[in-house]
């Protein structure tokens, strides 16, 4: 197996405080083919689906969404930024109207049911300093972009709040062969395109999508996902966030796959849910949400 690059932040002109990461997840061929399955979850921000889609600016981006799967009908459900998170993890954002750093919230979410269904789960989150960490930031970790440090239910947990963990441990779990069955990633403030832009969120995909798809293992997937567009539109009753890019790989993605059918955010939530033998969260439930299956060539099941 290769070495895995671990170098010092670059520094990244015109973006603020946070600088674009250098982790690299490895070169594929050093990596064993998973025999597990898995769904990887990647959030973006803050980018119009004609910011990302045919854009010159994202050349990897696209050539996943070429190969792969592309809903062009995807939909935000608000703004800001954080109930979206909340939407993608408990189907509901939770009357949370605001990116609060010390609001708390008692619902019921995506890792209730993991563990309770014996389903492995864990958080990476870049530049969090530390497992468990509930600062509002740290470098460019920002709090908002982390759902689970909001449920109370996981903060209150030791062990639960250890596995919102950092990138590095993303990269020894990638080497290993040892990630969980469902992978949450969130990039930091310049990676995931907030402060940098499509092209920086671009260029952290390449670095590190074709090693998790190399471990995505039979039947898994990874969902790309902006988190919220730059307008209002929506769908599906309650979407009113923007009009953003949803883009899903994997071994049974239909090759080329584009559907108009529209989904919201509950309706990805709805799709990886049904997709772990989970029963619906919340708005997930609600059969406007769409579902990502018209990608598939069979309806995935992970477990």
């Amino acid at each position: 197996m290769c070495a895995l690059a671990m170098a010092a932040l670059a520094v990244c002109a015109g973006c603020g405080q946070a600088r674009p990461g250098t982790v690299s997840l490895g070169a594929v061929s050093a990596l064993a083919q998973s025999r597990s399955s898995r769904i990887v979850v990647v959030v973006l921000e803050n980018a119009e689906y004609g910011e990302v889609i045919g854009s010159s600016s994202a050349p990897y981006v696209n050539s996943l969404a070429r190969r792969y799967g592309l809903m062009t009908q995807s939909y935000a459900m608000t703004h800001p930024s954080l109930p979206n998170y909340l939407a993608l993890t408990s189907g509901s954002t939770q009357g949370v109207a605001s990116d609060c750093t010390d609001c708390v919230v008692s619902a019921r979410n995506i890792v209730d049911q993991l563990e309770g269904a014996g389903i492995s789960w864990k958080a990476y989150l870049e530049d969090v300093p530390r497992p468990c960490f509930l600062g509002a930031a740290s470098g460019g970790y920002a709090k908002k972009h982390n759902p689970f440090a909001y449920y109370a239910d996981i903060v209150r947990s030791p062990a639960r709040c250890g596995q919102l963990t950092g990138f590095a441990q993303l990269a020894g779990d990638v080497r290993a062969g040892r990630l969980p069955t469902y992978v949450w990633i969130s990039p930091n403030l310049c990676d995931d395109g907030h402060d940098c832009g499509v092209a920086a969120a671009d260029r952290f995909l390449a670095r590190n999508v074709p090693a998790l798809l190399r471990e995505l293992g039979p039947h898994g997937f990874v969902v790309l996902q902006w988190d919220e567009g730059t307008s209002d539109g929506g769908c599906c009753g309650v979407a009113k966030g923007g009009h953003i890019a949803t883009i899903v790989a994997g071994p049974q993605v239909r090759r080329g796959a584009r559907s108009a059918a529209a989904i919201d955010q509950y309706g990805v939530l709805g799709s990886i849910e049904e997709a772990l033998g989970l029963a619906p969260l919340g708005g997930a439930a609600d059969a406007r949400s769409g579902r990502l299956t018209p990608l598939f060539a069979q309806a995935p099941r992970v477990r």
